[in-house]
C-alpha cells in the first residue's frame, strides 16, 4: 500500500512541476496577440490563393497591420473587404475597379480544325510540355481544363474545347492566368462589354486556315473606334480599357466576329 501513495504522490509532483514549467515557459516565450490583426484577419476571405501576393490570408493581415500591403489589397474580397479593413486601420479605401478572368480564344470545336488525336495526360501544362496540341492553331486553347482545376471559385468550366469564365463566380485571384501555359487568359474590367477572342499573331491567311474565329488583323475594328482604343499590335486587336466606353463599333465591323460582348 505504501508503494501506491509513494507512487500516486511522485506522478502528482512530477505533474504539479510540469505544469509550473508550462506556467513560465508560456509567460516567457508568449507572442502578443494584436486584436486589430485579428479584426483584419477576420475580414479577409480565408481562400489563401496568393493572389495578393501574400502566402496567405494571415501574412496579407500582418502585411497590412503593418503597412507592408494596402488596405485593397485582397482582389478576391473587392471594395467590400476594402471598406470593412480601412475602416479597422482608420484610413480611407482607395475605390478599387471589379477585376475578372477572361479567356482568349474562340478557336472551339466548330471553329477550329483538329490536327490529331492526342492521347496523355489531359492536362495542359503537361501536352505544351510535351510540344504536342490537339489543335491546328498553336496559339489556342488546350481544352484540358488546368484553369478549371486551379480555380477555387468554381468559375471556369470547358464547353467544346475551349475555357469560360463565369463572370459572377470569378473573384479575379489570377491562378488561372498564372497556370495557363498559352497565356490566354488575362484579367479585365467587369465593366468591359466587349472582348477580343483571341490570341493568334499569324498574318490573316495563316490564321483563317487554322481557325475560322481567328483575328485577321484587318484593322477595319482600329479605325471604326471613335476612341482611340483598339489598335492591332502583333497582327492582333486589343483594346485599351481606359478609353473603351463599349459603344460595340468595332464588334459590328469585325468581319470574322472575334470581337464579342461579353456575356
Amino acid at each position: 500500500m505504501q508503494a501506491i501513495i509513494t507512487a500516486t504522490a511522485l506522478v502528482g509532483i512530477i505533474g504539479l512541476l510540469m505544469g509550473l514549467l508550462l506556467i513560465v515557459v508560456d509567460k516567457k516565450f508568449k507572442t502578443e496577440v494584436d486584436e486589430k490583426e485579428l479584426a483584419v484577419r477576420e475580414c479577409l476571405p480565408g481562400n489563401n490563393c496568393g493572389a495578393c501576393g501574400y502566402a496567405g490570408c494571415d501574412a496579407m493581415a500582418s502585411a497590412i497591420i503593418h503597412e507592408e500591403a494596402p488596405v485593397n489589397g485582397c482582389p478576391v474580397g473587392g471594395a467590400a473587404v476594402a471598406e470593412q479593413i480601412a475602416s479597422i486601420m482608420g484610413v480611407d479605401a482607395d475605390e478599387t475597379e471589379k477585376m475578372v478572368a477572361f479567356v482568349k480564344c474562340s478557336g472551339d470545336c466548330e471553329n477550329a480544325a483538329a490536327r490529331a488525336h492526342y492521347v496523355g495526360i489531359t492536362d495542359c501544362v503537361s501536352a505544351v510540355a510535351s510540344g504536342l496540341s490537339p489543335w491546328t492553331c498553336d496559339y489556342g486553347c488546350i481544352g484540358f481544363g488546368s484553369c478549371a482545376a486551379a480555380c477555387p471559385f468554381d468559375a471556369i468550366s470547358v464547353h467544346d474545347g475551349v475555357a469560360s469564365v463565369d463572370r459572377t463566380k470569378c473573384r479575379a485571384c489570377g491562378k488561372c492566368v498564372a497556370v495557363c501555359p498559352k497565356h490566354l487568359i488575362e484579367l479585365l474590367p467587369d465593366r468591359s462589354l466587349y472582348a477580343v477572342r483571341c490570341s493568334n499573331r499569324d498574318r490573316g491567311t495563316a490564321v483563317k486556315k487554322v481557325c475560322s474565329a481567328g483575328c485577321i488583323a484587318c484593322k477595319l475594328c482600329e479605325k471604326q473606334c471613335g476612341s482611340d482604343a483598339v489598335h492591332v499590335e502583333n497582327s492582333i486587336s486589343h483594346i485599351d480599357y481606359s478609353k473603351c466606353i463599349s459603344c460595340g463599333k468595332c464588334a459590328e465591323k469585325c468581319p470574322v466576329k472575334v470581337i464579342k460582348k461579353r456575356a
